[in-house]
């Protein structure tokens, strides 16, 4: 859920979508940024799935943690299926757009920074773009992805927009809150994920708490 705190009240997941596409389209107006139907329909989406927190965290050899968009990017192109190459490259891609434009303050401290999110996320759309042009059944996904990966970074401006009004993006460090409320079921991480718009879901602390 996304808490209004100007109101009091709190957006079920019903009006999430709803509540996110206006929210995207103020920011898109107000930074002067022109986008298709598609891709404001595809941001928003996005923007939507990636408020459960099991749609950023995986289990990994290390544990639950988000999976390294380098390994993610290697087994794309080890791929010897279409689709199952096409589902990681997007995978990347959304994961890379969604970091850069809510969590960007988080990744000061970290090895890498927002630019490396970007060109790894362009590059993933860019990589789908191409493989889909030229076939009609997906040609209008051809230019979704071509859109995302031109105005990549100025999405992530608008995603940040988006994320600092709707409270997503008001703890520097609210990856590290996801991570540890998953790992341990933290009672507080989950009540301060809360207090920030962000409803984890306790299937998804069962599902992957060791």
């Amino acid at each position: 859920m996304i808490a209004d705190f100007s109101s009091g009240s709190v957006l079920t997941h019903t009006s999430l979508r709803e509540y996110f596409h206006g929210e995207l389209s103020e920011a898109l107006h107000n930074q002067q940024i022109s986008a298709e139907h598609e891709t404001i329909h595809y941001l928003t989406n996005l923007l939507t799935v990636f408020t459960r927190s099991e749609a950023l965290f995986e289990a990994t050899e290390n544990g639950v943690d988000i999976k390294p968009l380098a390994l993610t990017y290697g087994e794309a192109l080890n791929e010897n299926s279409a689709l199952e190459r096409t589902r990681l490259l997007q995978k990347l891609g959304d994961t890379a757009l969604f970091i850069a434009g809510v969590f960007s303050d988080s990744l000061k401290t970290k090895l890498v920074d927002v630019d490396y999110y970007i060109a790894m996320g362009g590059s993933a759309y860019s990589s789908l773009s191409d493989a889909m042009r030229g076939y009609r059944a997906v040609s209008r996904a051809a230019f979704l992805f071509e859109e995302l990966t031109h105005k990549f970074t100025d999405f992530v401006d608008v995603l940040n927009e988006v994320s600092q009004r709707s409270n997503l993006s008001s703890d520097a460090d609210v990856l590290r809150l996801y991570e540890v409320w998953i790992r341990t079921g933290s009672k507080r991480a989950r009540t301060r994920l809360r207090r920030l718009g962000i409803e984890p879901l306790d299937s998804a602390s069962s599902e992957f708490r060791h």
